[in-house]
């Protein structure tokens, strides 16, 4: 059981409560356990990998696995890390986004031990008096210990009713299906902890006085958050900052040679099943004089291999290599960050490449984009209108000779 624990915990922030957990685990009764995921946009990313890959585990170890697709939350939108209420999705918008979640997760989990379950099959049901009972059980000022409500509040910035629903839908949604465990991001853990107040007060405990009452509650586990291609904001679709597990291979093999060499022994420990022992040689290696860029490219082959096969990797590869070797990116490519203003979302790409420093003028942009003498990341453009979006992190050449790494914050 130690051995379980330790390849549980292994990657995990913080178990809440460790005492629980392990007595669940000593059951051995086979525990539900959910993770939640909002169809917010058509792909998952190698940031959810991380949560994915616990649940896996799980699997292995005989659990049941509750894969929650919030359709119904995301007409909300999760405010979690937000300063501005979220967009919500459109009814079509969320079909769609379903059906591709429900075709990439079985990428890594055992569908025969996943059951892929919708929160609209409950929470549409509920009632105005039923929704009335459900926000009886938080007050106003608890939500707003909130980090996020509580930085919006004393800046003095909107925050909608409904975004005060979401946390408590979320946390209903393990009333519903009685969750043994809940898995999700550090940022996430306010909402985690909201589904074991409301089973509290949904199952009548008396935690006080019965102890065993607390094994009723579910055990709550964060993972780390996965930073995206920049380095700097966690990967998320929303961003624009991230790799799809259904990228084709060159694109997935591109975007992880793209990361900055620190960032990659961050990948490699929370996305590789490579050992400790192994990452820790890799690492001498790169100290003792290896390129880092050769163990770049093992952790790229290994995510290719898990996601497309390995003779897709392998082919990758080779189209990567010749690339390089044609020289058309050099190895030492200079890193910019280009900051936009708050309101802005994007920038046209002739400004970018006259702030980037690879052309004197926007009018000399333009006349390279005509002579199809610009790319990026060693594609052509040919379209001078092209927007650029924020967080997006790409490997810009104008000429033969002109080379730029910009980061967009």
């Amino acid at each position: 059981m130690n051995d379980k624990l330790a390849l549980l915990e292994r990657g995990c922030e913080e178990i809440i409560l460790k005492t629980d957990f392990e007595e669940k685990l000593n059951s051995g009764v086979p525990l539900r356990i959910k993770a939640g995921f909002d169809p917010t946009a058509p792909d998952l990313h190698l940031g959810h990998t991380v949560l994915l890959n616990k649940l896996k585990i799980f699997q292995d170890l005989g659990h049941e696995v509750l894969f929650l697709i919030g359709d119904f939350t995301a007409f909300i939108g999760d405010p979690t890390g937000r300063n501005i209420t979220r967009k919500p999705l459109t009814e079509e918008d969320i079909k769609k986004n379903t059906q591709t979640y429900k075709e990439q997760v079985f990428k890594i989990l055992d569908p025969d031990k996943t059951k892929v379950v919708f929160n609209s099959t409950w929470l549409k049901k509920l009632s105005p008096i039923d929704m009335i009972k459900l926000s009886s059980k938080y007050t106003v000022a608890r939500m707003l210990e909130r980090d996020d409500f509580h930085k919006r509040f004393t800046k003095k910035q909107p925050i909608s009713i409904h975004e005060f629903l979401y946390p408590l839908l979320q946390g209903y949604d393990s009333v519903e299906l009685k969750a043994d465990v809940e898995l999700g991001g550090t940022d996430q853990k306010f909402n985690l902890l909201m589904g074991r107040e409301l089973q509290k007060n949904y199952y009548n405990l008396d935690l006080d006085n019965n102890k065993q009452d607390s094994l009723k509650l579910q055990s709550i586990m964060t993972l780390p958050l996965l930073e995206g291609l920049d380095g700097i904001k966690k990967m998320s679709k929303s961003y624009g900052n991230y790799i799809g597990i259904s990228e084709d291979r060159f694109s997935m093999f591109s975007k992880i040679m793209s990361i900055s060499d620190e960032l990659m022994w961050r990948y490699y420990e929370l996305l590789s099943f490579k050992s400790n022992i192994e990452i820790d040689v890799f690492k001498q290696k790169t100290k003792d004089g290896l390129n880092p860029k050769e163990v770049k490219i093992i952790l790229a082959k290994e995510l290719v291999t898990r996601y497309h096969s390995l003779n897709d990797a392998d082919k990758a590869e080779e189209e990567f290599i010749a690339r390089f070797k044609k020289k058309e990116i050099p190895d030492d490519i200079p890193e910019i960050t280009l900051n936009l203003n708050q309101d802005q979302n994007n920038i046209a790409i002739p400004n970018l490449l006259q702030q980037a420093g690879l052309v004197s003028s926007t009018s000399d942009a333009i006349r390279m984009i005509k002579q199809g003498a610009v790319k990026i990341n060693s594609e052509k453009v040919s379209d001078k209108n092209l927007t650029i979006e924020k967080n997006s992190n790409n490997i810009y050449q104008v000429g033969k000779r002109k080379f730029a790494k910009v980061l967009i914050s």
